[in-house]
């Protein structure tokens, strides 16, 4: 039998982190440990609570599952398992981590993937005041590629100040579900006239429906109203894109599957996270070989990160080291 332990850790950010739901100071995860006895795989997940998710439901969910695992156990008897979506994420890549090691093989050959190459990730500017906002983009303006966490008042001042201090970054935007369909046609013509590329999820999942009706220059993607497979079709005439997080997909194996299924639907694609250290974004930078956009930074927002962690050259991650994951 295969032996799974979970452990909860917590990651001090550096500075805080604010969307339009809040702010934190932390990044609190949870890591599950796979073994037969001789090799060991490792996953990462971040229970997050606009999920009803929290770390000690997905400890318990992690240990409900962790009783006579076979040897011979694979991915797609994890769902039966371990509940969605946090607990089965960290269950399913540490499966994946601990076959690569049994093997003696990169995951992306296990998984039939084509080799990797380094990506360019983009980097996030936290929700603050139009000013701090623009200081901070200043401060990034060297990084090709920008997000931007909007969804309060303000934000078309923040926008502006943001495009004025970054002139040559890409800029894409996350609402976290922060507008309504009564503001979202001057929004999303307010990113237009500064040259955003897309916008994350600016409805409320629940409330989206105006997305059917509304003309846009700006790509508009899915974030909290996409989970897996199962909403894809629901996507369809709302979205032009995805964002595919894989703690929202419950693990690398469905993540992989979704983003296939997406390119098949006509669907742009996003590889995002949580914020997390480089465990996480481990199994999320192969399914990002197929994205879009990449938006894989969360180590780069945390005082300090897992060594060995994902080498990043300001915006470009390169392969994650096996001895991390895969």
């Amino acid at each position: 039998m295969l032996t799974l332990t979970a452990n909860a850790e917590s990651w001090p950010i550096a500075g805080s982190f604010t969307i339009s739901r809040g702010s934190k100071t932390s990044a609190d995860v949870v890591v599950a440990t796979l073994s037969d006895g001789t090799h060991q795989g490792r996953g990462e997940c971040v229970p997050y609570p606009r999920y009803e998710e929290t770390v000690p439901q997905v400890l318990d969910a992690l240990h409900e599952g962790a009783h006579d695992i076979p040897h011979d156990i694979v991915p797609a008897d994890i769902p039966s398992r371990v509940a969605p979506h946090a607990a089965r994420n960290a269950f399913d890549c540490a499966l994946w981590d601990l076959r690569a090691k049994q093997a003696g093989k990169p995951v992306w050959q296990l998984a039939e993937l084509g080799e990797p190459t380094p990506l360019v990730t983009a980097y996030t500017l936290s929700l603050d005041t139009p000013e701090a906002m623009g200081e901070a983009a200043a401060r990034a303006a060297g990084r090709p590629l920008l997000k931007l966490k909007l969804g309060r008042d303000g934000d078309v001042e923040r926008l502006k100040r943001i495009r004025a201090n970054a002139p040559n970054s890409r800029l894409i935007v996350d609402a976290n579900e922060g507008w309504n369909p009564e503001n979202l046609a001057s929004m999303l013509a307010a990113c237009a006239d500064v040259g955003v590329e897309l916008v994350e999820q600016p409805l409320p999942a629940g409330n989206d429906e105006a997305l059917r009706h509304i003309t846009r220059a700006v790509t508009v993607c899915a974030d909290e109203s996409a989970h897996d497979r199962r909403e894809l079709d629901q996507l369809i005439g709302k979205y032009d894109a995805i964002n595919i997080k894989l703690d929202k997909t419950g693990g690398f194996t469905e993540a992989l599957s979704l983003a296939t299924a997406a390119r098949e639907h006509g669907l742009k694609i996003m590889v995002g996270c949580m914020l997390a250290t480089s465990l996480a974004m481990a199994p999320a930078f192969y399914v990002a070989q197929m994205a879009d956009v990449v938006d894989l930074d969360g180590p780069l927002l945390l005082k300090q990160d897992r060594d060995p962690g994902i080498t990043y050259d300001g915006s470009l991650m390169h392969p994650p080291p096996a001895a991390l994951w895969g």
